[in-house]
């Protein structure tokens, strides 16, 4: 097997060339733009030749460049027993992740949109964080709704609720950001609401 670049020799100072080079991409994307290697490596003060041996590919640099939590859990260290309390805590924190890194967001939804089904599963996006954050969140319900309604009821909210949903609000409802993070947070609420009284969304067990 080969050893990644970064891994092997000198490993603190290819560490730090390696941050400059996702510090620069995460600036330029955050500016608007949806720069190339060259432009990365321009801006961080790299050669072209040293920046691609860390990233032979935009969409590699991109990908690392996504500003993705390591967090395991966005509930405070003593969340409240209401599972709708809980939610709103997650949404809440979801939501405001989202929109504090919008531009690289997008970017990475953009580039889900147009990438093979092998490269969507390693995109930062389409890891599924977001729904391991609902399901911590729902885990009172558990006895309540079964394991295959709960999870129905997550990718609702997680239909609802995340980047794609607030790009079509914002550019095709037109909605200010704030209106739509409030209309993301009511979405999720009334989910919940409606699993608890009128039952959980369909899935494919029904």
């Amino acid at each position: 097997m080969s050893i990644p670049y970064q891994d092997s020799g000198r490993t603190a100072q290819k560490q730090r060339t390696r941050e400059a080079l996702v510090d620069a991409a995460r600036d330029l994307v955050a500016s608007g733009e949806t720069p190339t290697v060259e432009q990365v490596a321009r801006q961080a003060g790299v050669s072209r030749t040293t920046a691609y041996r860390y990233f032979p590919t935009q969409r590699s640099l991109l990908t690392a460049a996504h500003p993705e939590t390591g967090a395991t859990t966005l509930l405070a260290s003593e969340p409240p027993a209401d599972p709708a309390a809980r939610l709103d805590a997650v949404v809440a924190a979801f939501t405001e992740l989202i929109v504090g890194t919008e531009a690289q967001q997008r970017t990475m939804l953009r580039l889900s949109l147009e990438s093979t089904t092998a490269e969507r599963a390693a995109l930062p996006l389409r890891q599924g964080r977001a729904i391991g954050w609902f399901t911590e969140a729902l885990e009172p319900l558990r006895g309540e709704l079964t394991d295959a309604d709960l999870h129905a009821l997550v990718l609702a909210i997680r239909a609802t609720v995340g980047i794609e949903a607030l790009v079509w609000l914002i550019d095709v409802a037109g909605l200010p950001r704030a209106d739509a993070v409030r209309l993301m947070r009511w979405s999720a609420r009334a989910l919940l609401a409606a699993a608890t009284t009128a039952g959980p969304p369909p899935h494919p067990a029904t």
